[in-house]
């Protein structure tokens, strides 16, 4: 039944019978036959048809809630059977947030590539956080403060954010010399995420919205924009000082400090792969500054 399920799931979080084989890799009238075998022996519908598609039933929505709670068991048991017995090999499932995941954290999976060639990475961004404890991911990283018990936690560093722009900008409209004349510069930052909100309300206190030329919810877009020469963004400092496109703004202005912590479950600790990972993002997190 577990096959009829995972295709259930599928086509919940699809939306639709040819997307969900497309992702099983399965043919469409496959993943039908599976949907009506699992409605057949639940005795229950589960969608609607309609000209628009399937649509699920709310007993069909709840029961997803199982279903992705198997599929993230299933997906451990898989990864825990891949961790090799006598060498550091497996798959390890890691969490991040969007920025880390594109700008920081690719060097230091290949420095851990080159020691641990067979242990593997499935890298997961995201800005909320997966949840550990029900094992959607081995090890986090995590620039908030976790809370959860049966964790294993190491806070690291504290990643330090400034101003940066790109020299060609700064040609054209000239250098802020104070935080005062930000006021008549073109600003990138947030739009609607309430955190980076407050950071930038707390930090320019007179800030008008309509003074941000670009704004985005996306560090990784802001980063790019800053980089395009758009404006002055906010970039952690050791990606913005090793960038050759952007120069610091107010240097001695820290615009926040970001505390860090690298985090796994308890139950997961001592396999070796894991244990591994997590050791070597501590060491390459620790040495930020």
């Amino acid at each position: 039944m577990w096959d009829d399920q995972r295709a259930f799931l599928a086509v919940i979080e699809e939306g639709s019978l040819s997307a969900a084989a497309r992702r099983l890799g399965l043919a469409q009238p496959t993943v039908r036959a599976r949907i009506e075998a699992l409605e057949a022996a639940l005795g229950r519908t589960l969608f609607v048809r309609s000209v628009r598609g399937l649509t699920p039933t709310p007993q069909a929505r709840t029961l997803a809630t199982s279903a992705r709670a198997m599929a993230h068991a299933s997906d451990a048991f898989v990864r825990r059977a891949s961790a090799g017995a006598d060498q550091p090999a497996g798959t390890v499932r890691v969490s991040v947030a969007e920025f880390i995941g594109v700008e920081v954290i690719p060097p230091m999976l290949a420095r851990l590539g080159a020691l641990y060639p067979d242990i593997a990475i499935e890298l997961v961004l995201s800005d909320t956080g997966a949840d550990l404890l029900d094992q959607q991911v081995d090890v986090a990283v995590r620039m908030f403060p976790p809370t959860q018990a049966g964790l294993v936690i190491r806070k690291v560093a504290s990643i330090r954010l400034g101003l940066y722009a790109h020299p060609d900008y700064l040609a054209r409209h000239g250098e802020p010399a104070t935080v005062g004349e930000l006021g008549s510069h073109r600003l990138i930052g947030p739009d609607r995420n309430s955190s980076d909100l407050a950071l930038a309300q707390a930090l320019f206190p007179d800030l008008e919205r309509r003074a941000l030329v670009l704004r985005t919810d996306s560090h990784p877009a802001a980063l790019a924009a800053t980089r395009a020469g758009i404006g002055i963004g906010v970039v952690h400092r050791h990606v913005g000082d090793a960038d050759m496109r952007l120069r610091p703004v107010l240097p001695d202005v820290d615009v926040d400090a970001l505390d860090t912590w690298i985090v796994t479950h308890e139950d997961l600790s001592n396999i070796s792969c894991i244990r591994i990972v997590f050791d070597h993002l501590v060491a390459e997190f620790s040495a930020l500054h």
